[in-house]
């Protein structure tokens, strides 16, 4: 079951170009990515970030990367991953390391791969550093609620 994905209007014609654009490069992507982004971002995920990894590594097509105010926030952003792309897209992780401490929750779904960490163990890993050749997907909210 393909999930559907829709995205707010442009507000201009350069936009709107932009957007179709965008759209078009990522057309052949797995919406799960998009499905997660937006899951993370109902249990106030800080900082998320989608990377399309494409002709940067062969180990997934999509990262996406976050993190919480602590442990147990983690914990709760990787459980309604779990629960959205398993009711809404019938997907199912291949498997999860570091529910239990919450620190770095890593969540593989084979094409897309959730990082959730806790604020110090981004910092100390930066894969936001470590994949920067890769290009940043338009997020379907706000990466910064409330600011």
């Amino acid at each position: 079951m393909q999930a559907k994905v829709t995205r707010k209007p442009p507000v201009s014609v350069d936009t709107e170009a932009e957007v179709a654009l965008a759209q078009e490069e990522t057309e052949d992507l797995s919406p799960t990515w998009f499905l997660a982004a937006q899951a993370a971002q109902a249990k106030q995920a800080v900082d998320l970030v989608a990377l399309d990894l494409r002709g940067v590594t062969t180990m997934a097509d999509t990262f996406l990367i976050c993190h919480g105010r602590n442990n147990r926030q983690n914990q709760a952003i990787a459980d309604e991953i779990e629960s959205i792309l398993k009711n809404e897209a019938g997907e199912r992780p291949v498997n999860i390391e570091g529910y239990q401490t919450g620190e770095w929750i890593l969540m593989d779904y084979g094409d897309l791969v959730v990082h959730v960490f806790s604020e110090k163990a981004r910092t100390y890993y930066d894969l936001d550093r470590l994949y920067r050749e890769a290009k940043k997907l338009e997020l379907p909210v706000d990466p910064q609620p409330g600011q």
